[in-house]
């Protein structure tokens, strides 16, 4: 009975690899070749497994690149529900969490998302796929920051945390462009100082 627990807990752990393996392999491909040049055949190559392996975890293309976004946003979720746990709360903690949510916000998982989105456009099968993961990471994130919000009404906090998510993925898409980060970075630093005014004149 051991015996067989461990060969199926080390099949189990096979298949998580092997998914794993497929995740980020699709990630880098939406980063390094966009989604129109992101193929099976090539994510399968940079995973090191067969295309059995993908219809085996994912029925189709979608759902891959949905999961592969999941992956992705569930291990930012863990680096910013720890990094938002260590902020002050009040208004000392509202700059820090909108350089956190940049952070967060930007970099691979932008480029990821929006190679995704602009295929969503015309892609009802992504469109769908795709909603629920980002939907869920906006939930979570603003359920850290409303908690570190303090007294801040809960409306008030929910709007703070939107503006800035929106500004963040239009920087973020800035930067994709080639825009000028100094710019970036005053656009950044003049928001974090207008929400600290609207966080101290809304607050109790």
């Amino acid at each position: 009975m051991s015996v067989i627990g461990r060969t199926h807990r080390t099949q189990a752990e096979r298949r998580e690899q092997t998914r794993t393996a497929l995740l980020d392999a699709t990630i880098d491909c939406l980063v390094d070749l966009g989604y129109a040049r992101t193929s099976v055949q090539e994510i399968c190559a940079r995973a090191g497994v067969s295309k059995g392996a993908v219809q085996h975890h994912f029925s189709a293309k979608a759902e891959l690149m949905a999961a592969a976004v999941e992956h992705l946003t569930e291990k930012l979720r863990g680096r910013l529900a720890t990094s938002i746990s260590a902020l002050p709360g009040g208004a000392s903690g509202v700059a820090a969490a909108i350089d956190l949510l940049w952070e967060g916000y930007s970099g691979t998982l932008s480029t990821a998302a929006t190679e995704l989105w602009v295929a969503a456009r015309t892609d009802p099968e992504l469109r769908e796929a795709i909603r629920p993961v980002d939907k869920a990471l906006g939930r979570s994130t603003l359920e850290h920051i409303t908690a570190v919000a303090g007294d801040l009404p809960k409306e008030r906090a929910e709007i703070l945390f939107w503006l800035t998510v929106n500004l963040t993925r239009g920087l973020a898409l800035d930067a994709e462009l080639g825009g000028d980060p100094k710019r970036r970075r005053q656009l950044l630093d003049e928001w974090k100082r207008v929400a600290v005014m609207l966080y101290e004149n809304a607050a109790p």
